[in-house]
């Protein structure tokens, strides 16, 4: 927790601390090991739990153990140009992954990371995907370096703003200097920098002004056999296609419900 904060509501803090914690405990916790976990007075975090169950963001699990329930996620699903951009993505992204026999993930900047909104995964036994929901960093992941690429510099200290990255500024124009092959080309192709033998093919999401919004990247994985999969030109080529296609029908809807809403 920041203790320069310049407005402070310990309450609220406490509550969002509890909420934190929980979310990495798959099997839940005990009143007991959250007080020690958070180093707090046994009875302020059994006023806090009681209202958090009470309004039902968490659950009481296995008798004497607390939970996530779902409503976060709920609440999460509600954002609607979220759920615009998905509700059209997704089954533009299930055909790539059941026709490409490749996962891809979408995602989009918020609160300092590229978060992944939107995966599909194709049918088979083998698959390697990004969850939703998991976190990417804006400047040196492949998807948060495709964004860069296709930015403005004016206004781009804005925008990193809005998007949690503020500071960064010069670093960003470095990324964004370093994309002229990518905006030549509308896409990036390169060896995945977190695992090896993975080709990271990523794609803008664009709005009406030409600048990236969210990106759509697919971990190509070659196989021992190649006939059984399509080459990675045609993988490629299948992703600008859905990214155009999203583009399209979300990606100017996005960009005004964003700004919209702050």
């Amino acid at each position: 927790m920041e203790t320069t904060d310049r407005y402070r509501a310990p309450a609220l803090d406490k509550g969002l601390d509890i909420l934190e914690l929980l979310a990495d405990e798959a099997e839940g916790l005990t009143r007991g090991e959250i007080v020690k976990a958070m180093g707090r007075n046994p009875s302020e975090i059994y006023r806090m739990l009681e209202r958090l169950v009470a309004r039902g963001y968490v659950s009481r699990h296995m008798g004497d153990r607390f939970a996530l329930s779902m409503k976060l996620f709920v609440l999460a699903t509600r954002i609607p140009y979220w759920r615009r951009l998905v509700t059209r993505a997704q089954p533009l992204m299930d055909a790539y992954a059941r026709d490409l026999q490749q996962s891809c993930h979408l995602v989009i900047p918020e609160g300092g990371f590229m978060v992944v909104i939107a995966q599909a995964s194709p049918i088979g036994t083998w698959e390697f995907r990004v969850k939703v929901g998991a976190q990417l960093p804006v400047l040196t992941s492949a998807s948060g370096q495709t964004l860069m690429a296709f930015q403005q510099i004016d206004g781009l200290d804005e925008k990193l703003a809005l998007w949690g990255v503020a500071g960064q500024l010069q670093a960003a124009c470095a990324v964004q200097a370093a994309g002229e092959a990518v905006r030549a080309q509308g896409y990036r192709e390169a060896p995945s920098a977190q695992l090896i033998g993975v080709q990271d093919l990523s794609v803008p999401i664009l709005a009406h002004d030409g600048q990236a919004v969210g990106v759509l990247t697919s971990a190509y994985i070659a196989r021992p056999t190649p006939t059984i999969i399509p080459p990675i030109e045609a993988a490629r080529a299948r992703l600008c296609e859905v990214a155009r296609d999203i583009s399209l029908s979300g990606g100017t809807r996005l960009t005004q419900a964003a700004s919209d809403s702050n």
